[in-house]
């Protein structure tokens, strides 16, 4: 199942959910692994939390964990059994200013983090960062993330 930019999807094993040119944007899965339930949310922004009106609450990072959770207990998925993993968050333009501040992506990378941490939602892995952009791969039936790397044909299976 596709899962384009500001959205996400949910879904039980065997289902593979897949997000395709992730440069700053960021990728974040949640997965109960004993019921092979899980979601993908393809994000955007680090934060909407606070904001007076959003119109897509998804494009944000902060947001669209919540969404998810919500969404995949409502399916009958064991809160505290709920794990996550997130990959993007690349850094496609290189600046000096960039490298006197955190990109987009590596900012929307901490606030995936804080609200995980909040939520008691562990992240079991990551890859963030870097300047080459991924698509990634969330099998459901088995839980893996897999990475592929732009330009080249490496790929990393978290």
């Amino acid at each position: 199942m596709r899962v384009g930019i500001a959205e996400y999807r949910t879904a039980r094993g065997p289902a593979v959910l897949r997000a395709s040119g992730l440069g700053s944007c960021l990728a974040i899965v949640l997965y109960d692994p004993r019921r092979a339930l899980g979601g993908m949310a393809h994000t955007l922004l680090p934060g909407g939390r606070g904001q007076d009106e959003v119109s897509n609450p998804v494009k944000f990072a902060d947001l669209a964990i919540e969404l998810m959770l919500k969404d995949l207990v409502g399916m009958g998925a064991e809160r505290q059994a709920l794990v996550a993993k997130m990959a993007g968050g690349a850094n496609m333009f290189a600046s000096d200013f960039l490298s006197l501040v955190d990109g987009i992506g590596v900012r929307s990378a901490h606030s995936a983090r804080e609200v995980l941490s909040r939520l008691q939602i562990p992240l079991l892995g990551e890859d963030i960062g870097g300047n080459r952009g991924r698509t990634v791969e969330f099998d459901l039936a088995t839980g893996h993330l897999l990475v592929h790397f732009a330009r080249d044909k490496t790929r990393l299976c978290l």
